[in-house]
């Protein structure tokens, strides 16, 4: 069971890494179905002994409404998820180099985090595509380098801490992954492949580049 979900992160991670912003809504809602799915596996201890669920079945409840719910936001609220996933991402990258910017108490070092979530939520608003290029490229490498891991996950779970999941960011093969990952992206926009992509998937438009582009029709 392990392997088959390691193999469906990984999988994920690939489709998120080089092609996320390139197919458009549903790579949002892959996002979100990845994101969502997460943080239900994280909180499906709490959340299964408040409605009355455990073990096995608390976690795979809490999995699939977290996923559902990452997944259905993501279709329905494009532009304001992107902003919120780019948050909670922003939030995380935040977290893992804190300690490399802010010498200070772990206060300091949460707030720096939000702070970057905030400045990534805010460009996830100014600028949709880039920043869905960004987050993407980051949350496939981080599955895809297998720089997270279903075993910090558990470990995280049962901590109900985010220390599990911190890893070192400065890992080379995480930081190739990424640039690999952004560049791809950029490629498949820039030569016009999303645009014919576009054209023959049913509600897939490409994404504004910028705030008030008129980017968001395919050529």
């Amino acid at each position: 069971m392990v392997d088959i979900v390691t193999a469906a992160l990984i999988a994920s991670g690939l489709v998120l890494l080089f092609a996320g912003a390139a197919l458009s809504v549903y790579g949002v809602v892959l996002l979100g179905t990845v994101l969502g799915g997460g943080g239900g596996y994280l909180l499906a201890p709490t959340v299964g002994g408040v409605v009355g669920l455990e073990g096995t079945v608390a976690i795979g409840a809490a999995v699939v409404v977290g996923a559902a719910v990452g997944g259905v936001l993501g279709y329905l609220l494009l532009s304001f998820t992107v902003a919120a996933l780019s948050f909670v991402v922003g939030t995380f990258v935040g977290l893992l180099t804190a300690s490399m910017v802010v010498s200070e108490a772990w206060y300091v070092e949460i707030a720096f985090a939000l702070a970057v979530g905030a400045a990534a939520a805010f460009l996830g608003l100014l600028l949709t595509r880039s920043m869905l290029i960004v987050v993407t490229s980051v949350v496939g490498a981080s599955f895809a380098s297998a720089s997270l891991t279903v075993g910090q996950f558990q470990a995280a779970q049962e901590a109900l801490a985010l220390e599990p999941l911190l890893f070192d960011v400065t890992s080379p093969l995480f930081l190739a992954l990424v640039v690999l990952g952004v560049l791809t992206q950029i490629g498949l926009f820039k030569f016009g492949y999303v645009a014919k992509l576009a054209a023959i998937v049913p509600g897939l438009t490409v994404l504004p580049g910028r705030s008030g582009s008129d980017e968001t029709e395919p050529a």
